[in-house]
């Protein structure tokens, strides 16, 4: 079906007419239906890094985290891909047994709690799984350092649930240089990285480009065979400077080779001057724990962190940026 653009416009008015009559009640509810009637996925949720930190009981509301049984069923999220997030720290000390114990703990998560969570290896599961009303938990990883340069591995990992994997983190790693780090040594991917990313291809892993640089993202898209996702990332337009997001450019051409982008809704992806002081704030945070010689988690560190936030405090990006980034 074509439209005219008069004729379509026109119908866009009496929509918009029609939708802002209404009260934020009689939409709310109209949203509330929409959210239980389709299928909804997050493609990354850090809950298993979470639960390590501070084990908690995910089938029940929680009081900590932003991720549970039963918000996911009051939001009307269905499928929650579990983040198997391997801090950059890992890349050349046990990388790959820091990762299956988290893929563990999703499984247990499932295990514990049938009848409200369930892996999901495949498009079919998620599908299976949302008509029974089960919460699916795909699960992505996050840092490609459990590969540990043996190509074999990304098979093994395919074979322990994982259906994409984000090549780099906060640092450059074997596979893929990271636009947090100003330590290019590969100038994108490396000759080993374009090897794990046809092996993805061939394995049906999906190859996540967030986090990597502008040159990594150019060498995936040269290399891949299949579409590639960003699984959490958002528009550099908004955010002029952070490499971190991507650029219309990058977008449009992960759109012409099929691939899709999902925005962050982390308030610094969302807002330059939230994102300009983060960088302020994980500086000093940075400093203080080297100059005291500590380790980030000590509870000197935490203390201090928090004493920072409270006297420069940045406020919250709202829903009114997310609609921005995703227009």
């Amino acid at each position: 079906m074509k439209f005219r653009h008069t004729g379509f416009l026109l119908a866009l008015c009496l929509i918009a007419t029609n939708i802002f009559a209404d009260d934020d009640a009689a939409l709310m509810k109209r949203a509330q239906q929409l959210a239980q009637s389709f299928l909804i996925v997050d493609t990354h949720i850090d809950v298993p890094y979470r639960l390590q930190q501070k084990m908690e009981d995910i089938s029940l509301r929680t009081p900590s985290g932003e991720f549970d049984y039963v918000r996911a069923k009051e939001g009307g999220l269905n499928a929650a891909f579990m983040s198997i997030y391997v801090p950059s720290s890992y890349e050349a000390r046990g990388a790959k047994r820091y990762a299956e114990r988290l893929i563990r703990l999703v499984d247990r998560i499932a295990a514990r709690s049938p009848d409200k969570f369930a892996v999901a290896y495949s498009v079919t599961d998620i599908r299976k799984q949302f008509k029974k009303g089960v919460v699916s938990l795909p699960m992505g990883m996050e840092n490609g350092s459990p590969i540990e340069g043996k190509i074999a591995n990304v098979k093994h990992f395919h074979a322990k649930g994982i259906r994409y994997i984000t090549l780099a983190h906060a640092k450059r790693n074997h596979i893929s240089d990271s636009s947090y780090d100003d330590d290019r040594k590969w100038n994108g991917l490396s000759p080993f990285g374009k090897q794990v990313v046809l092996e993805m291809n061939r394995v049906g892993i999906m190859v996540d480009v967030s986090h990597i640089t502008d040159s990594a993202f150019y060498d995936v898209m040269a290399t891949s065979k299949a579409p590639v996702i960003a699984s959490h990332s958002s528009c550099r337009l908004l955010t002029p400077g952070f490499e971190r997001n991507m650029s219309d450019e990058m977008m449009k051409l992960l759109a012409e080779k099929g691939g899709v982008i999902q925005i962050n809704f982390g308030s610094s992806f969302l807002r330059s001057e939230i994102q300009r002081h983060s960088e302020i704030e994980w500086a000093a945070i940075t400093k203080y724990t080297e100059v005291n010689k500590l380790q980030p988690k000590d509870s000197q560190v935490v203390a201090y962190e928090k004493k920072y936030r409270a006297e420069n405090p940045v406020g919250f990006a709202d829903v009114k940026d997310v609609v921005a980034h995703i227009d």
